[in-house]
């Protein structure tokens, strides 16, 4: 399936190098992103956001809207990007938008996108709900409301009633249950027996199965990631950090955008989040970092080192002090990581 039309594609590339646009609004229609409508600039970008902004919110179909700030960064100006989900649309369209706003961020390209808003009210996206939002990035409130009651609709929307056996009914609270053999092969996972497990979901049967286990090394992991379907994976990650042997369990969600349809993405998003609740609270399984990926040729051995000990982090723990402006340099180095098979000895 296609996600962007070419007169998408094209207004995109416009968009990005010039000024010719102040907004773009972005709709699903026949399982593609269209575009709903445009909007030039004639004041700064503050004086005509309500104006342009709050008419093309329809108060039962949800879309989303880019909307061109006048500051830049090296990549050019920076862009807002809204995801409107209004209360009254149906939840099937909730979910259909909730599982392209990924795509399409990658589409736009997501370091254009200076901010990201979600709102069910109109009053979220208006131009005093974008500086509520900015002051609450600045000091983190429970914002995410609208968030979670989006995630609880979808859990909801895809619980099942397919009857299953005893150990799929101790593990409610997944979307759709997992195999026994999921569930054993996560166990012997957790037991440090197996070091990867993948999972994919059966359609027809509307369970959550077993699709792989083998032993798997980091420079393994590329060649088990489908390139035409979406798969969860738990992995155990072996490295050194710091001079300390760690043992890092990764949960991977992939998920190659342009071959798969439009359900499956829904159903693969909608029941990411309660499988891996389920696995931490049920399981007892730790994760220490989730990561969603389009090509599993990003899973190189310096990508995972740097996701699994991120640079900033290290940085706060050696200077536990205030945090100043914005963009401070010269963080402690980390020492690489060995070569592979090193850290086995």
């Amino acid at each position: 399936m296609h996600h962007t039309g070419n007169d998408v594609k094209d207004v995109f590339a416009n968009a990005k190098s010039g000024d010719q646009y102040r907004l773009l609004k972005i709709v699903i229609e026949d399982e593609q992103l269209t575009l709903g409508g445009t909007r030039q600039a004639s004041k700064k970008w503050d004086q005509e956001y309500d104006s342009l902004v709050l008419p093309l919110l329809e108060d039962d179909l949800p879309c989303y809207i880019l909307y061109r700030l006048d500051t830049s960064n090296n990549q050019g100006y920076e862009w807002i990007f809204l995801a409107w989900s209004p209360d009254h649309s149906a939840v099937r369209h909730k979910m259909l938008y909730a599982a392209t706003r990924a795509t399409l961020k990658k589409e736009f390209g997501g370091g254009h996108i200076k901010d990201e808003i979600f709102g069910t009210v109109k009053d979220d996206l208006s131009l005093s709900g974008y500086k509520k939002y900015l002051t609450s990035q600045a000091a983190p409130l429970p914002l995410t409301a609208a968030e979670e009651e989006l995630r609880q609709i979808k859990l909801s929307e895809v619980q099942t009633d397919i009857s299953v056996d005893t150990k799929q009914q101790t593990l409610a609270g997944v979307a759709f249950p997992l195999h026994g053999d999921a569930v054993n092969a996560l166990e012997r996972f957790r037991d440090k027996k197996l070091n990867y497990v993948q999972l994919e979901i059966d359609f027809e049967k509307e369970v959550i199965r077993l699709c792989n286990s083998e032993a798997t090394e980091v420079k393994d992991l590329p060649m088990r990631i489908p390139k035409d379907a979406a798969r969860y994976h738990f992995f155990l990650y072996k490295h050194s950090h710091e001079g300390d042997y760690l043992e890092s369990t990764v949960f991977i969600y992939s998920m190659p955008g342009y071959k798969c349809s439009i359900r499956e993405r829904m159903l693969y998003s909608s029941c990411k989040n309660p499988l891996v609740d389920m696995v931490e609270s049920k399981l007892q399984i730790e994760i220490e970092k989730k990561l969603e990926i389009d090509n599993g040729d990003e899973l190189t051995s310096d990508f995972l080192y740097e996701e699994v000990h991120p640079k900033q982090h290290a940085h706060k723990q050696a200077f536990a002090k205030p945090k100043g402006p914005a963009g401070k340099r010269g963080g402690r180095r980390i020492t690489r990581p060995p070569a592979e098979g090193e850290e086995e000895d």
